[in-house]
């Protein structure tokens, strides 16, 4: 059903009601008195019923449909009212739920460990993860699916907002026994003549790219995943190097096999990691408060 009046109507209403009269209503709300006669007649006009009854010496008074309105109109204010503060005591206190979207990429790297400190530290929220792509992120937070979305600093679009946590240099993950595995450090040049496995996110695809494009290299993809987990087990039976970020706590594959990560170099700039926020969701306390954790988890 469409609501045929508003708040301010009906608090004007019941000034009017309470005082017998527009010019002391005005004086009381502050507020001009052709204004508020005026959202009185707007307001009669929509419900379709006098509610004033204009005696000129003796100012307004009540309709039988005014005062049934009236005596409705105060109830429906003091429940705005109370709607108000409950929204400040929710937006102040650190309590949930709290949906968090995490890239494939990482989450099983960081989330349950972020999750559980955090529970622990506020056991008041509750926090439920999703893991997406980069652009399902987006979608995400603009549907309002998640609160808060854990990602990387690519392409974010301007009706986000995104809040730095860590800055994290490029690796090239590979196996013990691949050609390049004693080096301490590599180059996109050092990598032309070798295979690669692509992580084939969308995206994050283009990211790893941009390396090879930055040093006019193409590179010689020979497996494509979406997976990170089947391409650590990939670079690890020897399919081929793959660039990552993240590092994983240890060296070996989900399928056992050790991996060697050695440091990238590349004139493009470290990719930031950090949380994506709708505006104005870091103005409730518990999402400002997650921000606030990550920092002090990851940012070391």
């Amino acid at each position: 059903m469409q609501t045929r009046f508003t708040l301010r109507q009906l608090e004007y209403c019941t000034c009017v009601a309470q005082t017998g009269s527009i010019a002391a209503a005005s004086r009381l709300l502050n507020v001009s008195s052709p204004s508020i006669s005026t959202a009185l007649s707007q307001l009669e006009d929509e419900l379709g019923t006098a509610l004033f009854i204009r005696q000129r010496a003796q100012g307004l008074a009540l309709t039988e449909a005014g005062r049934t309105l009236a005596a409705q109109a105060n109830k429906i204010l003091a429940e705005a009212t109370e709607l108000t503060r409950l929204a400040g005591t929710v937006s102040d206190a650190v309590q949930g739920p709290l949906r968090l979207g995490c890239l494939v990429t990482f989450a099983q790297i960081v989330v349950p460990d972020l999750r559980r400190s955090f529970e622990t530290a506020y056991p008041s929220v509750a926090i439920s993860q999703t893991e997406l792509t980069q652009p399902d992120i987006f979608a995400g937070l603009r549907r309002a699916e998640i609160d808060l979305g854990l990602s990387y600093a690519i392409d974010v679009p301007k009706d986000l907002d995104f809040h730095p946590i860590k800055t994290l240099p490029p690796f090239v993950m590979l196996a013990p026994d691949h050609a390049l595995a004693d080096r301490k450090s590599l180059t996109i040049e050092d990598l032309a003549p070798h295979e690669m496995v692509l992580l084939d996110l969308p995206l994050s695809s283009d990211y790893f790219r941009a390396f090879f494009d930055a040093a006019t290299v193409t590179p010689r993809i020979a497996e494509r995943t979406k997976d990170m987990a089947v391409a650590r087990s990939l670079a690890a039976n020897g399919f081929g190097y793959s660039i990552v970020n993240f590092r994983p706590i240890g060296t070996l594959a989900p399928d056992g096999k050790p991996l060697v990560f050695i440091p990238l170099m590349s004139d493009l700039p470290p990719i930031e990691v950090g949380i994506l926020s709708a505006k104005g969701t870091m103005k409730r306390r518990a999402c400002a408060t997650f921000l606030e954790h990550c920092i002090r988890e990851m940012g070391s």
